[in-house]
């Protein structure tokens, strides 16, 4: 993945040089340039180091090193197979190599290349990545049902290009990294394309977003900018941008062991800019920016504005990058950043959030079960009170990387990934999303049971037959719990008063659960909820003999909300039942 925003990116630069680059040797040069991320540059020197049948180990896994690098998959996947073929072949190439192989669907390899990886390393993480493959391949067979995916070509070019954002009205904007006519032509030695700017949409035509920098001291589009996020009224805009504060106001990067060169960092800054006779002008500092020790970027606003989340590394996270956020106070002023908490944020990097027309948190995570590479995730609450994230699971993400998912709901937006097939590197999809009509018929039973709105009087089961059934909606419990509380009772009182009119029938009492939790916990758990709706009726008159208790766990279930795939609460809900069956009369 080529963007800027995963946190810390480094543009890296000379301050001085021991020689000049003609007194360098070959390895020297390349060496240089491949510590200043320079790999579009340094790898044409490794390559020809490397010789033509590949025989010089360090420039061999130095060239699989760039490729990985540079986003080029498959010929990383063939140079680091070169490079654990030779005796002193370190542990990470074994690493690197299986996460190009899962990136590149090659499951059953991947796995044996962390094995002998995590073999030699003192590390619980093996597990981890072996459910990550068994994962990915499970979900490519059986993408989640409802989900179109389509690569949205009127935007996308052979570059890369992401991060699309809706502005407040009719038109969108993006990232790109492509080469254009324009003043900013100059090429990233990174990838050795463009720098990233900002492109608006028009219909189906894109032309450059004007950013009036003119006699600004924050920024001058010297470097990368992108992505931006928009208020809700569209006047007010906060744009990731690479910092061009002067070098000598940037600290000296620590030196590796071996290293001549004296290097700076160019992080990651936050910047507010407002509308003003059409063009975005105005820019203001996001004020807990600190370029000398941390990255921000990556804004998202809550739908009133008054909360603000973005990605950062800055220290007292529980990671690489986390997510945060700010409240806004009442004279506008943002208040101290707050860690959105481990439920969002895992030792990984978290990033890219987003907040739907209802308030959902979406965002991408390495950190988080999935399928490798960055994943899109989504939580409901807010601040740093979560539930549970939710995997999106395939076409949605894949191996590849996943991020920047934008909706208002639910049921159709955009993300970007850089999984083959794009027309670039980074490309935008679209998405649509219609939920699956639930099933009527419960696997198992005779006939489908006829669901009865409530409130419904207690004759409803009077023209029922042996066989069939009815589903008792009322009957609901607290989570993992069995006791029966006062909405249920009432339910309960109803059927008790039915069967006291016809005391030659005898039911069963089935319970299920919805998907969630281990299927024996479930099935454990809807035993004692049947039996202790059997003993409430019990306690109301009705003759236990002619009651059966039966737990169902979560095998029949009403929808499409099998294990790991993503429903609302309310489509879980529905699963969570009780059922009254006729066994005779």
């Amino acid at each position: 993945m080529k963007k800027i925003t995963i946190l810390i990116l480094l543009i890296i630069s000379f301050l001085t040089r021991v020689n000049a680059q003609e007194q360098l040797n070959k390895k020297q040069l390349a060496d240089n340039l491949f510590e200043r991320y320079e790999y579009f540059k340094s790898v044409s020197i490794y390559l020809e180091l490397a010789g033509k049948n590949g025989s010089r180990y360090y420039a061999v896994e130095r060239v699989a090193d760039c490729y990985r690098l540079m986003n080029d998959y498959e010929k990383a996947e063939l140079w680091y197979q070169k490079a654990i073929a030779f005796t002193e072949a370190a542990a990470i190439d074994h690493y690197y190599y299986a996460e190009v192989l899962l990136r590149n669907k090659k499951f059953t390899e991947a796995r044996e290349q962390y094995k002998i990886y995590y073999a030699a390393e003192n590390s619980d993480q093996l597990p981890f990545k072996l459910a990550t493959c068994d994962t990915a391949e499970k979900w490519i067979r059986s993408p989640k049902n409802g989900f179109t995916v389509t690569n949205e070509q009127k935007y996308n070019s052979k570059y890369s290009d992401w991060g699309l954002t809706n502005t407040g009205k009719s038109s969108y904007v993006f990232t790109s990294d492509r080469i254009t006519n324009t003043k900013k032509k100059d090429v990233y030695n990174r990838t050795g394309d463009g720098y990233f700017n900002l492109y608006q949409t028009s219909g189906d035509i894109v032309i450059p977003l004007e950013l009036n920098t003119k006699n600004n001291p924050i920024f001058d589009n010297n470097y990368h900018i992108g992505p931006m996020a928009f208020s809700a009224s569209g006047d007010t805009a906060y744009i990731t941008i690479t910092t061009t504060v002067p070098a000598k106001k940037l600290p000296l990067d620590s030196k590796s062991e071996n290293s001549t060169q004296r290097l700076y960092t160019r992080r990651l800054q936050l910047v507010m800019a407002t509308k003003i006779n059409g063009q975005w002008a105005g820019f203001k500092n996001f004020p807990f920016n600190n370029l000398k020790e941390y990255s921000v970027g990556n804004a998202a606003l809550s739908k009133n504005g008054d909360v603000i989340y973005f990605t950062s590394d800055m220290p007292g996270g529980e990671g690489k990058t986390d997510i945060w956020y700010c409240i806004k106070q009442s004279n506008g002023d943002w208040e101290a950043p707050v860690n959105c908490g481990k439920n969002i944020n895992t030792k990984e990097d978290e990033s890219f959030p987003n907040i739907s027309g209802d308030n959902t948190l979406y965002f991408s995570s390495k950190g988080l079960p999935g399928m490798g590479g960055l994943d899109i995730f989504k939580a409901k609450g807010q601040k740093a009170s979560w539930s549970k994230p939710v995997n999106l699971r395939f076409p949605v993400n894949s191996t590849s990387d996943d991020f920047y998912f934008i909706t208002s709901d639910s049921l159709t937006g955009y993300f970007s990934s850089n999984r083959e097939g794009g027309k670039g590197n980074d490309d935008i999809y679209s998405f649509g999303y219609k939920p699956p009509p639930p099933a009527l018929k419960i696997a198992g039973k005779p006939t489908k049971p006829v669901f009865i709105p409530a409130p419904q009087p207690a004759t409803a089961l009077l023209t029922l037959k042996k066989g069939e059934g009815i589903i008792l909606n009322k009957i609901y419990y607290d989570l993992n719990k069995s006791n029966i509380r006062p909405d249920a009772a009432r339910e309960l009182n109803k059927l008790a008063a039915v069967l006291k009119q016809r005391p030659s029938i005898r039911i069963e009492v089935g319970s299920h659960t919805d998907s969630r939790a281990p299927s024996k916990y479930n099935l454990e758990l809807s035993n004692r909820r049947a039996a202790a709706a059997v003993d409430y009726l019990v306690r109301h008159g009705v003759a236990r003999y002619r009651l059966v208790a039966k737990g169902y766990g979560d095998t029949q279930l009403l929808n499409q909300c099998v294990k790991g795939e993503y429903c609302t609460e309310a489509d879980h809900q529905i699963n969570r039942r009780t059922e009254i069956h006729i066994l005779s009369e």
